[in-house]
């Protein structure tokens, strides 16, 4: 009895180590959502089907859209094109993420930041956003020529935020669907 019971604790333990070594896990319902409303949140959503996670996708989501969510993916990256399309300005966009971020902190979802857009959606205004949503994130996902200044790097030593690096746009869905096993 006593054997089983140290055997219990001891994987008990091993278990907790190995969680607090990997990082925080995920779960779904996942919310998918744009920061500076560029086309690449479109990616990460098929990117999403295409591992079968259990996501939604709105891409001006609110406060109000975090109901029930369990981890809010968070797509940044500035398109005057899709401001314009969403009939907003960049101020108010900025406003909306600030909000989202802070409401997704204050019920401990995590955040997980996917950039994608490497370095069409890199300095001048996206930065801003690509900022906000790194300071904030619990994991990242960058794709290589997006960190080629190693911003995202440095956001993420600084702040012991794990980070996967992949070549491709199409490489980022396997790391995205091991943060949900």
């Amino acid at each position: 009895m006593k054997k089983l019971l140290f055997r219990n604790l001891f994987a008990l333990a091993l278990l907790s180590f190995s969680a607090m070594a990997f990082g925080q896990s995920f779960e779904s319902p996942i919310l998918i959502t744009s920061a500076g409303q560029s086309a690449d949140v479109k990616l990460v959503k098929m990117l999403a089907a295409r591992q079968k996670l259990e996501a939604t996708t709105i891409l001006m989501a609110k406060t109000s859209d975090l109901e029930g969510v369990k981890t809010l993916i968070i797509v940044p990256g500035f398109s005057s094109k899709g401001l314009g399309a969403a009939g907003i300005s960049q101020e108010d966009e900025f406003n909306r993420v600030s909000e989202l971020v802070k409401a997704a902190n204050d019920r401990n979802i995590p955040i997980v930041m996917m950039h994608v857009g490497g370095n069409a959606r890199r300095f001048g205004q996206s930065d801003a956003f690509n900022t906000l949503v790194a300071n904030n994130s619990k994991h990242m996902i960058v794709v290589a020529q997006g960190d080629e200044d190693q911003f995202f790097t440095k956001i993420a030593n600084s702040k012991k935020i794990p980070m996967d690096v992949v070549e491709k746009i199409a490489e980022s869905g396997e790391p995205m669907a091991k943060l949900f096993e």
